[in-house]
């Protein structure tokens, strides 16, 4: 999601906040990334993944305030809306105003949702305000240590985190960021210096993604003062990219059968992401 990291301006690049900053800063980029969420390609079935896997971390909880951080588009904020309706009181937020923007279209005018354009590291909201936090797709953008102590302030003792993170050490993520992406890059160059018009190059953005691995982040959690309870890992796939493109055009299962794309068992470096939920101590 687009929140602002530590800037770390050099000489080779923008800083990683800009780079974050950039991807949904319009409502042209805020309206493709919602239409991401549908369909049957490899990021709806991600996306549908983690909805179920956020869902089942969210099973017994009872209701209460609930704050949404990195909302984007307010996909989870209308899935909660429809699924669990009058059971939590929810804000959402997001550094995006475009994000926001199209998370009220989504929601409409219903009195259970406040909306805010926040900063996940410097949130507007005052010590203990909820029940539970939703940081869904979020931590790999900031500095994920200052965000969680950030979370930590605003929750409530006994209250709920459910936080993911891109699985790093996943056949997926490797092949991706270490094959796919910089195979794309240099196609791109090479059809630049070939004269092929830049709407027809092949290109893969700079996101300023930072994934950690699941020690880390439950290191970072408890330094926060959270505790790590549980862990699943989601969008299970032996699929690498473009391949997982061509074949999930005829396999369609995981729509129906969501639960089949989580695991806590030996599948779970399989996953292209994961889940890890802590609590805030009842003494904080």
């Amino acid at each position: 999601m687009s929140f602002s990291g530590t800037k770390q301006q050099t000489s080779q690049g923008p800083a990683r906040e800009d780079l974050v900053k950039v991807q949904y800063e319009d409502a042209a980029a805020a309206a493709n990334y919602a239409a991401s969420f549908e369909g049957w390609g490899p990021t709806a079935r991600y996306h549908w993944s983690r909805r179920y896997a956020v869902g089942e971390a969210l099973k017994d909880c009872p209701g209460g305030a609930l704050l949404d951080v990195g909302c984007g588009p307010g996909v989870q904020v209308r899935y909660l809306l429809d699924e669990r309706p009058g059971e939590f009181r929810i804000t959402a937020c997001d550094q995006s105003a475009a994000m926001i923007a199209a998370t009220a279209e989504r929601v409409g005018t219903d009195e259970d949702v406040l909306l805010s354009v926040a900063d996940i590291e410097d949130m507007p909201f005052g010590d203990q305000s909820f029940d539970v936090v939703l940081a869904m797709g979020v931590l790999e953008y900031v500095d994920a240590g200052n965000a969680l102590r950030e979370i930590a302030r605003v929750l409530r003792p006994g209250g709920l985190v459910v936080a993911t993170m891109l699985n790093p050490l996943s056949p997926y993520r490797l092949f991706e960021w270490g094959v796919f992406w910089p195979a794309r890059r240099v196609a791109g160059f090479v059809e630049r210096w070939c004269g092929v018009p830049p709407h027809r190059r092949h290109a893969a953005r700079k996101t300023g993604i930072h994934a950690v691995r699941p020690a880390r982040l439950r290191k970072l959690l408890w330094q926060s003062g959270l505790s790590a309870e549980d862990i699943a890992f989601y969008d299970v796939t032996v699929l690498v990219p473009p391949f997982d493109r061509l074949v999930r055009r005829w396999r369609r299962g995981w729509r129906h059968a969501p639960e089949t794309t989580v695991s806590r068992g030996a599948r779970w470096w399989l996953g292209t992401a994961y889940l890890m939920t802590a609590r805030q101590s009842t003494s904080a």
